[in-house]
């Protein structure tokens, strides 16, 4: 299962898809199965995994702490793969959200292969360029993975263009500059961002950073093909335990419900 599959199966019941982040291995690998399994149950259609990283330039504190804390507990690229061919049994499609360093250490050719054999659907890649990204776009063509790469609002358009080209599955358009993390509000102009980026050739525009609540899904809904969430949720996770899993199953649940208000 793509993510842009499950993003069109969303579009056709005239709403946007919800894209929940969780990082693998946090509170340990068992819990983040189970919560990510829990954000299913409650309306996620496709799950991001984070593959914990110990330089992550783009996530903000919530993100780097969980990761941090996944790492301590040995979570590495074998273990977040076992998670992804536990998650993708819930028949959402499971994207790995990493930085491009692990995958190169842990061989190229070989993440790809292991990644749909587990039935992950493909990557988000935050540091990697289409310019730079020859042997993962080759490797994702050859097994059939998505490639997902970002957008920013000082994107050009000759920037828009390159990244609607070199992308499978949808554009991650990052509504605003900076590092991840929930807002009190959304930056404005993302849905200029969102419309620019289908008009450089986009299927899809997924939004992300900053979005933490029902209304702000909902207004992201709007214009977007997929709202995209991690901060919030892994903050209601907290330690994982069962109240931490009720939290993120309502949160999930609220989002859910936002991004059909969206288009109503």
């Amino acid at each position: 299962m793509t993510a842009g599959d499950r993003i069109d199966a969303a579009l056709a019941q005239d709403r946007a898809a919800l894209v929940a982040y969780l990082s693998a291995g946090y509170p340990d690998l068992d819990g983040s199965v189970r919560a990510a399994e829990v954000a299913v149950e409650h309306g996620a259609d496709v799950i991001e995994l984070g593959l914990p990283y110990s330089d992550p330039g783009m996530d903000g504190t919530v993100v780097q702490r969980s990761g941090e804390r996944a790492l301590a507990a040995g979570t590495r690229t074998r273990e977040v793969l076992l998670a992804v061919e536990q998650v993708a049994a819930t028949g959402a499609a499971v994207l790995v959200m990493t930085y491009y360093n692990p995958v190169y250490a842990y061989g190229v050719e070989r993440f790809a292969a292991d990644l749909a054999s587990a039935g992950g659907a493909g990557l988000i890649t935050p540091d990697l360029v289409p310019e730079e990204a020859g042997r993962w776009s080759a490797a994702a063509d050859e097994h059939g993975l998505d490639k997902v790469f970002l957008v920013a609002p000082a994107s050009s358009d000759e920037r828009l263009r390159t990244v609607a080209s070199a992308s499978r599955g949808f554009v991650y358009v990052a509504s605003r500059m900076g590092v991840t993390g929930v807002q009190d509000s959304l930056a404005e102009g993302g849905d200029e961002l969102v419309a620019r980026t289908r008009a450089a050739g986009a299927d899809r525009a997924c939004v992300g950073i900053g979005v933490s609540n029902r209304q702000q899904a909902a207004r992201v809904a709007a214009y977007a093909d997929g709202v995209i969430v991690g901060s919030a949720l892994i903050q209601a996770l907290g330690e994982g335990d069962a109240a931490g899993l009720d939290a993120l199953g309502a949160l999930t649940a609220e989002l859910a419900q936002g991004v059909r208000e969206g288009r109503a």
